[in-house]
């Protein structure tokens, strides 16, 4: 019997897995996670499952909890409820579900809470989003990681940055920022300027791939003007940063083989979108794609090259912009939008004030407001396979144990389309041998995608032209934010992962995060107020902020009643990086 598998989480590692003697062990032999496990997956067997449906509360049986949930689907109209699907499982099964909800007329979700805006920037300049395979870090001579914190979200990546020279640029410091070689702490939301900046002294330093300019790229003029638009001391200013931050920078680019990997929160603004295409844009300025141990790696689009099964036709709303009050029936799929939703305190109200139903594994705060709790099958008990968004290799996860417990995304919809009469679903090998057969193939005992490539955009972009893009303007609303300084009652708000959570899942840190300059002490209590809301929490000093800086992590239950519920310029991505005001209570 086949025993491997691999995590289903949300992240980049996408962990292959050996199951033995009911038991969950790394696998050895896999060239990427190398035999070792992150701390989620190794507890995730231990943390509390729902066991049972529950209806208003009281435990119920799985017949009559399926019963309940197809009668109430022909109770209301169909033009006001919801399918909500979150990414807590990353199975490409898990989107069957679509296949009924929007045969069924209910409106769908679009956009991201997570990588949309980057995502779209990116194709924008390189037309598709290729992911940068840790076999292509491991040969730079420099790393730089931007705004990405990779011993919490991405530590299968530690080996493969064994002897680079490595630079972190963030507003935080992290834990790899005390490790780096070089430490660049800029203001939040100044990531655009920054490249803009680094481009323009680029250009004064003849730093500049004119070949690789000239023949893979197609605006560069309209880009150079672009940035000389802007005042040097001005660009400064709003990143926080002086002329030996840059030089510090750019000598360790100089004819070096540069990766730059960039993380989620540096385009979790309205300009979201423009911040990866600026960084892009630096990165051809120095010719760093297409070359050996070179690149910028973001969230890759994990698939790109594949069949698409589950992808329809249907109504759908900004992820972002849901508002649950809107709708009568509510269907949420693997997520906690009670925590993580924009403007979580209205998703609250929205979620108990409509029929709604939860279909996951884990009680959560979403859980917990729902009339009907439907519990799912995990990925040891279900068919599925994963893609992943970091590096090349697709893992086929099949069932390997029986239980009692729960129901898959697949059984539910074959239930849900018999009792709609709708149309039979193919088998689940069929919808897997699809997606696999696609764009897969076998070598060394793994299968790997087709759409990757060792040296990516060797052969040419992806755009109409084959060559890169570049980015030329930008329409920027918080553009007084960066005019002056920060009035000094203003702050930027950001929100972070934390090592021991996965946004909402397995644990919680409920503390808001303040710079020793402001005066304040460990355990008092703070009102936090935005454009959005206000709430209280207990204070934490922390030396690793700027004093223009609060932190606050994602897995905090209030973090979000702060952040409005809109989408970026472009690519529909949760804005969750803002402005606020404190006041000691």
């Amino acid at each position: 019997m086949m025993n491997k598998t691999a995590c289903p989480l949300d992240c980049y590692d996408s962990c292959s897995i050996v199951y033995e003697n009911n038991k969950i062990k790394p696998d050895q032999k896999h060239p990427v996670t190398k035999g070792f496990l992150c701390p989620f997956l190794n507890k995730y067997e231990k943390y509390e499952r729902i066991k049972k449906p529950l209806f208003m509360g009281k435990e119920i049986e799985m017949d009559e909890a399926l019963d309940i949930l197809g009668k109430k689907l022909k109770e209301y109209e169909k033009k006001d409820s919801i399918f909500y699907r979150g990414s807590g499982n990353l199975g490409k099964m898990q989107e069957v579900t679509n296949l009924f909800f929007s045969k069924y007329g209910s409106f769908l979700t679009k956009g991201s809470l997570c990588d949309s805006a980057g995502h779209h920037g990116i194709v924008e300049g390189r037309g598709a989003n290729l992911a940068l395979s840790p076999s292509v870090v491991k040969k730079s001579e420099t790393v730089i990681l931007w705004g990405r914190n990779i011993s919490v979200t991405n530590s299968h990546l530690m080996p493969f940055l064994k002897d680079k020279y490595l630079i972190v640029i963030d507003p935080v410091k992290t834990d790899i920022a005390k490790r780096a070689d070089l430490f660049v702490q800029i203001k939040p939301r100044s990531d655009f300027y920054l490249a803009l900046l680094l481009s323009r002294v680029a250009h004064m330093e003849m730093m500049e791939d004119e070949e690789f300019l000239e023949e893979r790229t197609e605006n560069f003029e309209d880009y150079f003007d672009f940035f000389r638009s802007y005042l040097m001391k001005d660009l400064m200013n709003r990143c926080g940063i002086n002329l030996n931050h840059l030089g510090d920078i750019l000598y360790r680019v100089k004819d070096k083989k540069t990766s730059i990997l960039v993380g989620g929160g540096v385009q979790k603004y309205n300009i979201g979108s423009s911040v990866l295409r600026a960084i892009d844009s630096f990165a051809a300025t120095l010719g760093l794609f297409g070359k050996e141990g070179c690149g910028v790696g973001f969230l890759g689009d994990s698939s790109y090259g594949f069949a698409k099964p589950f992808e329809t036709e249907a109504k759908r709303v900004p992820k972002a912009e849901v508002d649950f009050n809107r709708y009568d029936f509510i269907f949420i799929q693997g997520a906690n939008p009670a925590v993580q939703a924009p403007q979580s305190k209205r998703a609250r109200e929205g979620i108990k004030n409509g029929f709604s139903v939860y279909f996951g594994l884990f009680e959560n705060e979403t859980s917990r407001l729902c009339d009907l709790v439907i519990p799912a099958k995990n990925f040891l008990e279900k068919e599925d396979i994963r893609l992943s968004y970091s590096h090349e290799y697709i893992s086929l996860m099949p069932k390997l144990k029986d239980v009692d417990i729960g129901i898959s995304e697949y059984e539910l919809t074959c239930f849900l389309s018999k009792k709609f009469g709708f149309e039979e679903l193919k088998s689940e090998k069929e919808y897997i041998d699809e997606i696999l057969k696609s764009n897969s193939f076998e070598e060394e005992g793994f299968y790997k995608s087709k759409s990757y490539k060792d040296i990516p955009y060797k052969e040419g972009f992806y755009t109409d032209s084959k060559k890169f893009v570049f980015i030329d303007e930008l329409d920027d609303d918080y553009e007084d934010y960066f005019a002056e300084e920060l009035e000094d009652e203003d702050f930027f708000l950001i929100t972070a992962k934390h090592k021991n959570s996965l946004n909402s899942q397995f644990g919680k840190d409920e503390y808001l995060y303040m710079p020793p300059l402001l005066g304040y002490s460990d355990f008092d209590k703070v009102k936090v107020t935005t454009q959005t809301g206000s709430a209280v929490f207990e204070a934490r000093i922390s030396d690793r902020l700027r004093g223009d800086t609060l932190l606050l992590y994602s897995s905090n239950p209030k973090a979000n009643f702060l952040t409005p519920s809109i989408s970026s310029d472009e690519g529909e991505n949760a804005v969750f990086n803002t402005i606020a005001r404190i006041e000691k209570v």
